[in-house]
């Protein structure tokens, strides 16, 4: 069973309610009727203009509660109201949905600010960050051929402490939807100091950052992608490495990186990349690339009803 089965089948142990704020688009329509059909999860689908008008000074006012020490008046947080991507976060924040997803037509600022500002960041993890889950056919690299990689989609030049928190808030992602034992790799250009720059540094400071934070994670770097997940090469190396070249949560060193990272694996191995999944936050969500399938949709909300049941 590869893991996209797998997710979805996960999905369906438990039903929970994803809403999806973008009814004018056909990709998503088409998901939500598969979505549906498999009983994956009960789907909420509505747009612009299709707002219940209580609910949505229910949420107004809860809003701005919530964003009236940045300065917003209720005014303000009623405009926002009007916006489909921020009644949904609200629904999710009070429960009367477990998770939202969106994207298809919306760019990731306008999905992570709404997400952020209404959901909140975890105070354990500080800050919220994006992945993909990578399946790749024929691949016996990762968790045969599944990766998370992170962060693709958020955070432009992480920290070391922001590093460590990206690593351990996919480890647990990998966990909880994957069911596997997270092995993660801090990337660079570098394995073990084959190679000196501000990079490597930061890399390194991650890993004892996020030693510290999780004693227990298993995690090593800096490791060049090779070193990482081809166990032969691992072994000429850095023989020594608690990885061995089986890791299957890699953390890019920035946003270009991760990025470029991604679509190069999803196009030329004609991998399924579902995401970005944005995680560190309080409820689950999931962005969608503007260039989705109604497929990717579909697993998109399978992974948002995992991570609430």
């Amino acid at each position: 069973m590869d893991i996209v089965t797998k997710i979805r089948a996960r999905a369906k142990a438990k039903l929970k309610t994803i809403t999806l704020p973008e009814v004018e688009d056909i990709r998503v329509r088409e998901a939500a009727k598969i979505i549906e059909r498999e009983g994956i999860a009960k789907v909420l689908l509505f747009g612009r203009g299709m707002l219940d008008k209580a609910k949505q000074e229910e949420y107004a006012k809860m809003y701005y509660e919530l964003r009236k020490p940045q300065g917003i008046n209720l005014d303000d947080a009623r405009k926002s109201l009007e916006n489909p991507l921020y009644y949904a976060a609200m629904m999710t924040r009070n429960g009367d949905s477990d998770g939202f997803v969106a994207g298809a037509s919306h760019t990731t600022p306008d999905v992570a600010r709404a997400a952020i500002r209404c959901l909140g960041v975890d105070e354990r993890i500080s800050i919220a960050s994006s992945c993909f889950l990578m399946s790749i056919p024929d691949c016996s690299y990762g968790e045969e051929g599944a990766f998370i990689f992170a962060d693709c989609g958020i955070v432009p030049d992480p920290n070391p402490r922001q590093l460590a928190c990206i690593a351990i808030s996919n480890a647990e992602l990998a966990r909880r939807v994957l069911g596997i034992t997270p092995k993660v790799a801090l990337l660079s250009y570098s394995t073990k100091g084959s190679a000196k720059g501000r990079v490597i540094d930061k890399m390194l400071e991650a890993l004892a950052l996020a030693k510290q934070m999780q004693p227990d994670l298993l995690i090593d770097g800096e490791l060049q992608v090779d070193a990482a997940i081809v166990p032969e090469v691992a072994e000429i190396k850095y023989p020594n490495s608690l990885l061995a070249g089986k890791a299957n949560v890699l953390i890019f060193p920035n946003l270009e990186a991760g990025n470029i990272g991604y679509k190069l694996v999803q196009r030329l191995a004609r991998a399924r990349a579902i995401g970005p999944i944005i995680v560190g936050l309080n409820k689950p969500c999931s962005d969608l690339s503007r260039g989705c399938s109604t497929e990717d949709i579909v697993d998109c909300v399978a992974v948002t009803a995992i991570r609430a049941q």
